[in-house]
């Protein structure tokens, strides 16, 4: 009798569609699935991270137009002042600053209301290598190494308030591996750590098939196998948390999905947020999920109102405005995050690019942001105000736009544990969310 192909657990592992990182969690997946079955899922808040790998160059994003420093420095690249008669100029926000035309999908948003900018935000340590920054902003730990990312902690920031409070809130906290997902093939660093969490290519292939010997079987029959073959040990129970994924991601049948009328995703950006907005709408725990973009490390030929940038941008907002669009009124649960490692210098180089530089900026939009406003203070492009004499000096730290998400949007507790060395003040939350403070 021919026998199944018995999986390879390090060609599963390698290979598979998911991040098994989900270590030291006892299996509870019978009792989640149960809850999904009788319709025991309830909404809940999400925060959905956007990171722009390589350094975006936030002074052509969000442009202080009524800095005369900034022309002064960007002969070739700077973006015109607000005309009526030139579509390429910087779309005016508050007569200081402007969005980038290729960001005018969002400009509805900032006149609702619902879009802030941060600006002159970023982490205090000096490193101009991506590599430590990118590590540095998905732990929050500047300048210390970590293993864990921050929004792991925030998920088990969550977990342990519900729990202390010993309610029902106790179960809805406790959403096994789908309370932080990546769209992505490998699990970033900001949700590595203790508490379940999933690195998802694609909801409609995830659990359909993992490669072991003999060729494709079933990822379901391969977790199934690799759970009774540890038993409870850690992977035993990372299996038991993926295949608690499984079973629900099988539910709500992803290949059938159609976003609302008028949301048009495009591209891989796109298909990526497009998942996200999925796992919103079917209520299945998602908590926090991480979406990249990268493509951001303009040395050269960077452009202003066109070029490799510019193009850059277009993606990035009709992706958010598509993912706007079809979350419609389930908006009031999310906040959409942009962030990026560090900025780029202020003055243009001989290349028609920017090189690494310190301060940057950051969107945020949804939920019961408090929009229309650029936030955070502005310490001028005066070369004496300049960090090192050629960069946008930091006025607000990273930590606290995540801190104050965190706390006000996802109403986590014991935020001296997700930033540890950081204790928390609100009195430097620069006003993100309404009520924060």
């Amino acid at each position: 009798m021919k026998t199944a192909p018995r999986p390879d657990r390090r060609l599963f592992l390698k290979r598979g569609a998911l991040a098994l990182l989900a270590l030291g969690v006892p299996p509870r997946f019978l009792a989640r699935a149960l809850a999904v079955e009788t319709g025991a899922a309830e909404r809940r808040k999400t925060l959905v991270c956007v990171f722009q790998r390589g350094a975006v160059d936030g002074l052509n994003m969000i442009i202080p137009f009524g800095e005369p420093a900034y022309y002064a420095a960007r002969r070739s690249i700077a973006l015109a002042a607000p005309s009526a008669r030139d579509g390429g100029s910087a779309i005016d926000l508050d007569g200081f600053f402007g969005l980038h035309p290729e960001l005018a999908p969002l400009v509805p948003l900032w006149r609702e209301g619902e879009l802030a900018v941060v600006h002159a935000c970023g982490s205090p340590h000096p490193t101009r290598s991506h590599f430590e920054a990118q590590d540095y902003m998905e732990t929050a730990t500047p300048g210390a190494a970590r293993r864990d990312g921050w929004l792991n902690r925030v998920l088990a920031a969550r977990a342990a308030h519900a729990a202390d409070h010993a309610t029902g809130q106790a179960r809805l906290a406790d959403g096994g591996a789908l309370r932080g997902v990546a769209i992505s093939p490998d699990l970033p660093l900001s949700l590595r750590g203790p508490s379940p969490a999933l690195a998802i290519s694609d909801l409609a292939s995830f659990g359909l098939a993992a490669e072991g010997e003999g060729g494709l079987v079933s990822l379901e029959r391969s977790l199934a196998g690799l759970y009774r073959a540890a038993g409870t040990d850690a992977l035993g129970a990372a299996g038991a948390e993926t295949f608690a994924a499984v079973e629900r991601l099988a539910r709500i049948d992803p290949a059938r999905y159609r976003p609302r009328p008028g949301a048009a995703y495009e591209g891989t950006f796109g298909h990526a947020l497009r998942q996200v907005a999925q796992l919103v709408k079917a209520d299945v725990g998602l908590e926090v999920a991480f979406v990249e973009i990268d493509g951001w490390d303009t040395h050269l030929a960077q452009g202003g109102a066109n070029g490799r940038m510019a193009l850059q941008l277009r993606t990035l907002a009709r992706g958010l405005r598509a993912f706007h669009d079809d979350l419609g009124d389930r908006m009031e649960d999310v906040v959409v995050l942009t962030m990026s490692e560090f900025g780029r210098t202020v003055a243009e180089n001989g290349s028609g690019g920017t090189d690494h530089g310190h301060g940057n900026c950051m969107l945020a939009f949804g939920g019961r942001v408090d929009g229309g406003r650029v936030l955070g203070a502005w310490p001028g492009l005066a070369p004496e105000s300049l960090d090192g004499g050629r960069d946008l000096a930091v006025t607000t730290d990273f930590r606290d736009v995540f801190a104050e998400i965190t706390a006000v949007h996802l109403g986590a507790r014991r935020l001296d544990e997700v930033f540890p060395g950081y204790p928390p003040d609100p009195a430097r939350w620069p006003g993100v969310v309404a009520g924060a403070g």
